[in-house]
C-alpha cells in the first residue's frame, strides 16, 4: 500500500502499535496478577472476567507483535507454517473473547433476574463453562484454517501475504458471523435489556416504601461487607443466627432488614447492570464495522471495499483488547481496590485519595 512508501507515516503507525500493544499487555496483565494476589476476587463471575483478560492479553502479546512486520512491510516473510499458526491463535483469541462477553452477560443476568447468589461449589462449573468457550472458539475457525486447502485442493494465498483460506468465501464467512457476532450481538442485547427491566420494576416497588436512617446505614454497611454473588448468601445465615426476644419485635426487625438488604442489592444490582452495558456497546461498536465490511469485502472480493477501510475495523478488534482492562475498574470496585493495593503497596493513604478523587468514594 501507499503507507510503505511514506517515512513519517510508518514510523507514526509504528509507535501507535507499540503504544497499543503495551497498553494491551500490561493493562490485562495487571488485570491477571489482581486475580492472583486478591482472594476475594475469586468468585464464579470473576473467572470470566480473567478469562476475559487472558484472552485479551494473549492477543497483545503475540497476534499483534507478529503482524506488525507484515504491516510494516507489506509482505509475509514467516512461512506458511507460522502464518496458519498465527491465523488460528488471532481467530480463536478474538471468538474466544465474543464468547467470553457472552458468558459474563449470562452470568450477569442469571445474578440479577434469577437471584443466582450463592457460588460454593460452583467454581467447578465456571471452569467447565471457561473450557466450552475455548473449545467453540477453536472449533468455528480453526479446522477451517488448517484444512480448507486440503478440502479445494488448491491454495488462493500468495506465499509472500498471509490471509485465511476463506478470506473471499463470503457464505461461509456469513455463516461464522451469525456464531461469532450477530448471535451474540442478539443475546447480549436480551440480557441486558432484561437486567434493566428487571431492575426497574424492582426499583419502582421500592419506591412505596421508605427507609429510615438506621435502615440506610444498615444498607451501607452490608454492601461493604458484602459483595456480589455471596451477598445474599451471607445475610441470610446471619438473620437465622439472629433471634431477638419478643415475637414482634423479630418480626419487625427481620422485615426492616430484608427491606433494607433489598434496597442495597438493587444499588449493586444496579451497578451491575451499568458495566454490563458499558461492555456490550463497545464491543458492539468494536466488531460491528468489522464483520459487515468482511461480509461485503468477500461477496464483493474486495473491489467494493478499500484495503485501508478494512485494516482500519481489523485494528478495531485488537482495540478492543485495549479497552476491556479499563472497563474493570471503573465498574468493579472489586478489582478497583485490587488495583490501588498493587499499584501503590506501600502508599495505601495516598492511592486511597485519589481513588476517594476519581472515582467519588468517601
Amino acid at each position: 500500500t501507499a503507507i510503505h512508501n511514506k517515512g513519517p507515516a510508518l514510523a507514526l503507525l509504528s509507535v501507535m502499535m507499540v503504544i497499543l500493544v503495551a497498553v494491551i499487555v500490561c493493562g490485562n496483565a495487571l488485570v491477571i496478577v489482581a486475580f492472583k494476589m486478591d482472594k476475594s476476587l475469586r468468585k464464579q463471575s470473576n473467572y470470566f472476567l480473567l478469562n476475559l483478560a487472558i484472552s485479551d492479553f494473549l492477543v497483545g502479546a503475540f497476534c499483534i507483535p507478529v503482524y506488525m512486520p507484515y504491516v510494516l512491510t507489506g509482505k509475509w516473510m514467516l512461512g506458511k507454517g507460522l502464518c496458519k499458526l498465527w491465523l488460528v491463535v488471532d481467530y480463536l483469541l478474538c471468538t474466544a473473547s465474543v464468547f467470553n462477553i457472552v458468558l459474563i452477560s449470562y452470568d450477569r443476568y442469571l445474578s440479577v433476574t434469577k437471584a443466582v447468589r450463592c457460588t460454593q461449589g460452583m467454581a467447578h462449573f465456571a471452569v467447565v463453562k471457561i473450557a466450552v468457550v475455548w473449545i467453540l472458539a477453536f472449533l468455528l475457525y480453526g479446522p477451517a484454517i488448517l484444512f480448507w486447502e486440503q478440502l479445494t485442493g488448491k491454495s488462493r494465498v500468495p506465499d509472500d501475504e498471509c490471509f485465511a483460506e476463506f478470506y473471499y468465501t463470503w457464505h461461509f464467512l456469513l455463516s461464522a458471523s451469525a456464531v461469532e457476532f450477530f448471535s451474540p450481538f442478539l443475546s447480549v442485547a436480551f440480557f441486558n435489556i432484561s437486567i434493566y427491566l428487571n431492575i426497574r420494576q424492582r426499583r419502582l416497588g421500592s419506591k412505596k416504601e421508605s427507609c429510615s436512617p438506621k435502615c440506610q446505614d444498615a444498607a451501607n454497611l452490608y454492601g461493604e461487607k458484602t459483595r456480589m454473588s455471596v451477598r445474599i448468601c451471607w445475610n441470610s445465615m446471619t438473620l437465622k443466627k439472629k433471634s431477638p426476644a419478643g415475637g414482634e419485635k423479630r418480626s419487625e426487625s427481620d422485615g426492616l432488614s430484608m427491606r433494607c438488604v433489598q434496597r442495597s442489592r438493587l444499588r449493586q444490582d444496579k451497578k451491575i447492570a451499568k458495566s454490563l452495558a458499558i461492555i456490550v456497546c463497545v464491543f458492539a461498536v468494536c466488531w460491528a464495522p468489522y464483520t459487515l465490511l468482511m461480509i461485503v469485502r468477500a461477496a464483493c472480493r474486495g473491489d467494493c471495499v478499500s484495503h485501508h477501510w478494512y485494516e482500519v475495523t481489523f485494528w478495531l478488534l485488537w482495540l478492543n483488547s485495549a479497552i476491556n482492562p479499563f472497563l474493570y475498574p471503573l465498574c468493579h470496585s472489586s478489582f478497583r481496590r485490587a488495583f490501588f493495593k498493587i499499584l501503590c503497596p506501600r502508599q495505601r493513604s495516598i492511592c486511597a485519595h485519589v481513588r476517594s478523587v476519581s472515582f467519588g468514594l468517601a
